[in-house]
């Protein structure tokens, strides 16, 4: 499955349109990191424990989005975005979206 955040993809072309396809996780913090992040916010440095967090969500929304494409008979997703919203005191969702085509 090919991907891109641009209208194209190089040295294909666009032969059929299936639609928006989207994928999404919400994600609770976790207690450990939390205590960590407070510690790093006296110090200073990265919380690498939501970086971790961010990555997951990432993937798995990603993984989502592209087993609605395949599904829908899709070899690639243009226009990929994702985006994120609080949807709970301590959690947030990941949203992966993009147009679903077949290239050539």
């Amino acid at each position: 499955m090919l991907l891109s955040n641009t209208e194209t993809i190089p040295g294909k072309t666009i032969v059929e349109f299936y639609g928006v396809v989207s994928g999404n996780t919400v994600r609770a913090k976790h207690v450990g990191r939390d205590i960590m992040a407070g510690l790093k916010n006296i110090v200073g440095g990265e919380l690498k424990g939501y970086t971790e967090l961010l990555g997951e969500s990432r993937q798995e929304a990603t993984n989502r989005m592209v087993e609605q494409a395949q599904s829908m008979g899709a070899n690639a997703v243009v226009n990929v975005r994702f985006a994120t919203s609080s949807v709970a005191q301590g959690a947030a969702e990941l949203f992966a979206y993009g147009t679903a085509v077949r290239v050539e």
